[in-house]
């Protein structure tokens, strides 16, 4: 099992980037719907109609997401760890998802950029 690290700037302040992390409706514009999510310990979430689910264990609003994810067969979850750090008008986000099987760690890596966060970016910085 493997680590991956990855940092992106957006050019929205954090309640609009943590938004588009945890309210469905948002989530689904990005293209990560059908989701169900709510910014709740404990909450069992799907996004993209089941591929990808979990539980939300850790929250602070604005500022942490951490879940439990499973993909496919996964026989035990893998954890993301989502951090935003405020920068005036922009917000730097921070993933780290660990315990990623080895066998999937490139399509994966290359998941989080090509299907979450810069279709995220893009909606974000297309409104402001």
């Amino acid at each position: 099992m493997d680590v991956i690290i990855q940092r992106y700037t957006v050019l929205a302040k954090p309640d609009k980037v943590w938004d588009a992390l945890v309210n469905p409706k948002t989530i689904e514009k990005w293209g990560g719907g059908p989701a169900v999510m709510k910014d709740k310990v404990g909450f069992d979430f799907s996004l993209w109609g089941g591929d990808i689910y979990g539980k939300n264990i850790e929250i602070e609003n604005e500022k942490k997401l951490v879940q439990e994810w499973y993909s496919g067969e996964w026989s035990r979850p893998s954890v993301v760890t989502i951090t935003l750090n405020a920068d005036g008008h922009c917000t730097e986000i921070v993933l780290e998802h660990k315990d990623v099987p080895a066998e999937e760690m490139k399509e994966i890596s290359e998941g989080w950029k090509d299907f979450y966060f810069e279709p995220i970016k893009k909606l974000l910085e297309e409104k402001s």
